[in-house]
């Protein structure tokens, strides 16, 4: 069996084309967790009225993606699964060779990330998250075009949580107070702070190209100033959950002109920079 974490906020344009081609797949051994994050359009009634497999999770306001994910890991059964944002569209036989990919994994591969195309169907969006250096993240490869390949499980620390496998032993041996995605990150890099500590513990990502999915991207309209704002706060929360104290140093010291040039514009001019989330 195979669990299906969908997480869902204002997603009435794409969430009908997600499910669509989640039961599309030639597979009867799925279930479906679909988290709402108290959306406020039609959302939840396409899914009560249309998706009667649905196992539906309707929260009393938005929490977050990492409390939503977490949410539905914990509603779900399955040893694998697969995490999902509402403006995915799984291709044909996504699932069948998601199967054929995992039957032959070592124990050690808790996650996988499948070829994850724009909506364009052309172009790369992500072949997993790539960490440089200094601590800076970005989706290998996205612009490229599909047939791009560059694309490699050595070049990347885990999968984008837009379309991400999981192994749940792994997943409850990484758990946290603050759950298997870090709650505190509210959302975004989340999915590279869970990336992270998985390599800590010895855990390996693997690529698969034959697996593919489109994405939209920030379907639901999230203010650019809070998404950069997030990202900002969340890198520094995870560099010092993961990295070691001599290496943090190295870092904060070779990027600080930059950070502290870009911390400040955010507290001058980023609204979302005195409140809490």
């Amino acid at each position: 069996m195979l669990s299906i974490v969908i997480l869902t906020y204002n997603s009435q344009k794409h969430i009908e084309a997600c499910l669509d081609s989640v039961f599309r797949q030639k597979t009867a051994d799925i279930e479906v967790v679909v988290v709402d994050n108290a959306s406020s359009d039609k959302t939840k009634e396409i899914i009560k009225g249309h998706y009667p497999r649905v196992k539906l999770i309707e929260n009393p306001k938005n929490f977050g993606a990492s409390k939503a994910r977490n949410q539905g890991i914990e509603c779900s059964s399955a040893e694998w699964i697969l995490s999902l944002d509402s403006d995915v569209v799984l291709g044909d036989g996504f699932i069948e060779k998601f199967e054929a990919a995992w039957q032959l994994l070592t124990d050690d591969i808790g996650m996988i990330q499948p070829q994850v195309l724009m909506e364009d169907g052309k172009t790369i969006y992500s072949q997993g998250i790539h960490l440089t250096a200094l601590r800076r993240f970005h989706d290998l490869n996205q612009g490229k075009t599909k047939d791009f390949t560059g694309g490699s499980s050595e070049k990347i620390i885990g999968p984008c949580s837009a379309a991400a496998f999981y192994r749940r032993s792994m997943l409850d041996k990484l758990k946290e107070k603050t759950g298997y995605f870090d709650e505190r990150f509210f959302f975004l890099v989340e999915d590279v702070d869970l990336a992270w500590r998985a390599k800590r513990a010895g855990w390996k990502v693997l690529f698969d190209s034959q697996v593919v999915c489109t994405h939209v991207g920030n379907s639901s309209g999230t203010d650019k100033k809070l998404r950069q704002y997030l990202c900002f706060r969340n890198r520094y929360w995870m560099i010092a959950k993961n990295e070691d104290f001599w290496e943090r140093g190295r870092v904060y010291a070779l990027s600080m002109p930059y950070e502290l040039a870009r911390g400040l514009s955010l507290a001058v001019f980023n609204k979302y920079f005195w409140r809490k989330f």
